[in-house]
């Protein structure tokens, strides 16, 4: 297999929460969110504290949704877009569990999924937590202008979104069951030479289409077997790009099965151009909409696969172009196991 996993104990995803900002709750999926922050500053004295506060509280929710203290966790994994994943490495030091810190721009909330999954398949660990955040103002002042600066937007550009998204993925069968997680798909860096930074669903695209295509090629599956397909934060640009990539390659999407969360978390009127983004896009969707929907049984399996531009401010400058990649879970509704409520 060219990266593709099967997990035989089928670890189970347990618990989701989501914290979102106050433009992403005046979107269509605004009441499906444990919270929504009115202050962007969440109450802090800068961006930077203030995603750090949407990770911790993102991650205290979930753990709290699921009935489980700090101490029976395992070990937490995440990130965010900021230099050295501080958002998430200084929420780390107050939740005070073993932390395994990942940076895979927006892919991170999948990247940390799969770790988890195969850890808690291996019998490694017996609870992890998975966590993702992202915040404009932090994001935007690191990557392009602080926001004083007013800068104007290309058509192609994307809104990072603000907020935090935590799951909770154990073996521990006593607690209730979402999903199970089935297949994960490690994703490979690719870059098709794509050098604007206002353009990243361009430059994620391709990583979409060769992690997608790997999976179908090793589970001996089709689009089509598939309840729903989801990317993370492609937005409209990287969306269309993807369906014309896979058409080349002669797996066509199911269009009425495919979705990315850059396109459903906001609603064409709120100004952001070609969609959402941000490690906290997809981390927020998943926790929210996409879980509920498992639950419910509207959908049964599912796979969610965000995606990342590895980029930074540095090599841009530079000239460089901009490599992409992107990592895929299999989630199966887990409506007949054992404690699912």
């Amino acid at each position: 297999m060219q990266g593709t996993i099967e997990l035989l104990r089928r670890p189970r995803l347990c618990m989701g929460a989501a914290i979102a900002g106050k433009k992403e709750g005046e979107g269509p999926l605004g009441t499906g969110y444990d919270q929504v922050i009115e202050d962007d500053l969440f109450g802090e004295e800068s961006w930077e504290k203030a995603e750090c506060r949407f990770f911790y509280t993102a991650c205290d929710t979930c753990i709290r949704k699921a009935g489980l203290t700090r101490e029976q966790v395992d070990v937490l994994l995440g990130g965010d877009l900021l230099n050295q994943i501080t958002s998430a490495s200084m929420a780390a030091r107050e939740l005070k569990i073993p932390f395994l810190g990942l940076y895979g721009a927006c892919s991170t909330m999948a990247e940390g999924l799969c770790i988890a999954a195969m850890l808690v398949d291996a019998g490694h660990v017996r609870t992890a937590l998975c966590a993702a955040s992202s915040h404009f103002c932090s994001a935007e002042r690191q990557y392009r202008f602080p926001l004083e600066y007013g800068n104007q937007r290309t058509p192609t550009a994307q809104w990072t979104v603000t907020g935090s998204g935590a799951s909770l993925i154990s073996s521990d069968e006593s607690l209730p069951a979402i999903a199970q997680c089935t297949h994960v798909t490690i994703g490979r860096v690719t870059d098709l030479g794509v050098a604007d930074a206002n353009n990243m669903g361009a430059a994620m695209a391709p990583a979409a289409a060769d992690t997608l295509a790997r999976h179908f090629r090793d589970t001996h599956r089709t689009p089509g077997d598939y309840d729903l397909i989801i990317t993370g934060d492609l937005g409209q640009v990287g969306h269309d790009i993807l369906l014309e990539l896979m058409r080349q390659r002669g797996v066509p999407l199911i269009t009425e099965r495919y979705i990315d969360c850059g396109l459903e978390v906001f609603s064409p009127g709120q100004d952001v151009h070609a969609g959402g983004s941000g490690c906290g896009c997809s981390a927020i969707v998943l926790n929210s909409h996409i879980l509920e929907r498992i639950r419910r049984g509207e959908v049964h399996r599912v796979l969610f696969m965000a995606t990342g531009a590895l980029l930074s401010t540095t090599t841009s400058q530079q000239g460089e172009t901009i490599p992409g990649i992107a990592h895929a879970i299999v989630l199966e509704g887990c409506s007949a196991c054992s404690g699912a409520s």
